[in-house]
């Protein structure tokens, strides 16, 4: 079956922001009875953390409606430092990029008759993914319009975001949307939403 995970990603929080950001939000699920302070790495499969908190004994004002009965969640970890984030299973790309300037939309990945990347066409993002990562900056010309465009300003198609902030919560019933909404308020960031196997 293997192990599944829900994240949340905030896509506006800066690398130095993150730290204390992240913080905040652990001390509010503390206090909330949703994690405790207590670590473990069973089950964490997280790309740059290997262990998270365990779930609290009021874990289940996370989850949707009556998700949690019989259904014990695993840690929740948290991720700082600038990255990118893919949901589903085994994906490393976008499907698309919407520039933020036209919106015209350049497709990556052309389902269905394609269900890999063409590599010229997200060369230019991976680039400037993996020099935004490096040093804070990157930036991708928009074959439509022209612009210059930082990386970060792009709109990637569902499932695949840049962060220097993101937490995932490993084996949990499904989270419930007043929660994600409160987490998102807390962060005071845009965010976005993934789910994923391992």
């Amino acid at each position: 079956m293997g192990d599944h995970f829900q994240r949340i990603v905030d896509v506006e929080v800066t690398e130095e922001e993150a730290g204390p950001l992240a913080e905040r939000i652990v001390d509010w699920l503390v206090s909330a009875g949703v994690i405790t302070r207590e670590t473990s790495g069973e089950g964490v499969y997280s790309q740059s953390a290997d262990e998270g908190y365990v779930p609290g004994p009021r874990w289940d004002r996370a989850v949707a409606g009556s998700a949690g009965a019989g259904w014990p969640p695993g840690p929740v970890a948290v991720m700082t430092g600038r990255d990118y984030y893919v949901g589903g299973q085994g994906e490393d790309e976008a499907d698309c990029a919407i520039c933020p300037r036209c919106d015209a939309k350049t497709v990556v990945i052309d389902y269905p008759e394609e269900f890999e990347a063409d590599e010229e066409v997200w060369r230019p993002f991976r680039e400037a993914i993996a020099a935004w990562k490096g040093t804070g900056a990157g930036a991708v010309t928009c074959s439509a319009c022209g612009a210059l465009v930082p990386v970060t300003e792009w709109r990637f198609g569902s499932g695949f975001d840049l962060g220097a902030l993101a937490f995932d919560f490993w084996d949990w019933p499904p989270l419930g949307a007043a929660f994600l909404a409160e987490f998102a308020e807390r962060l005071g960031h845009r965010t976005g939403e993934q789910t994923g196997k391992f």
